[in-house]
């Protein structure tokens, strides 16, 4: 059961998390045929961001099997397509959106580095995709405060 916050009983801390992380992004519309693309994108990411880790790890590791490596121009550009595409990806939703954009990489034969970690202080959770060993839409300074939990790369680990 998901607990609801009221304002003076959010968990310490909860002020703290970085706006970045928090806030609405906002990204160029893009044009109808790569929405259309990235629709049923979105919409496998939203299911598969529903799993249990052990299994979105297994889905994205078979789905990475056999690509190229993603370039950082064509890694951002699938993620600001996914961004300007769905609302709920263009929010908090940071698994759904990283999990869209790697596989709308995939869609055209590349694949990012997708990663999870975690942040200790305060405690909160990210997921994002690098490439070519940055990553990719995020702020470099709030990422370096998260320990990478779960990185799956094109060899599938």
């Amino acid at each position: 059961m998901c607990r609801r916050w009221s304002a003076g009983s959010r968990p310490r801390g909860w002020s703290e998390m970085s706006p970045r992380m928090t806030a609405l992004e906002t990204a160029p519309r893009p044009p109808l045929g790569a929405r259309l693309q990235a629709l049923p994108v979105i919409g496998a990411a939203r299911l598969l961001a529903r799993c249990r880790p052990a299994r979105i790890r297994a889905v994205l590791g078979v789905l990475a099997r056999g690509a190229g490596p993603a370039t950082a121009e064509r890694t951002a550009h699938a993620r600001d397509v996914v961004v300007g595409t769905s609302m709920r990806c263009a929010g908090p939703r940071c698994l759904e959106r990283s999990i869209a954009t790697a596989l709308l990489c995939r869609v055209g034969g590349t694949w990012p580095d997708w990663c999870t970690g975690v942040a200790l202080r305060p405690f909160r959770a990210h997921a994002w995709v690098e490439a070519e060993g940055r990553p990719i839409g995020e702020d470099e300074q709030d990422i370096a405060l998260f320990v990478a939990a779960m990185r799956v790369t094109r060899r599938g680990t």
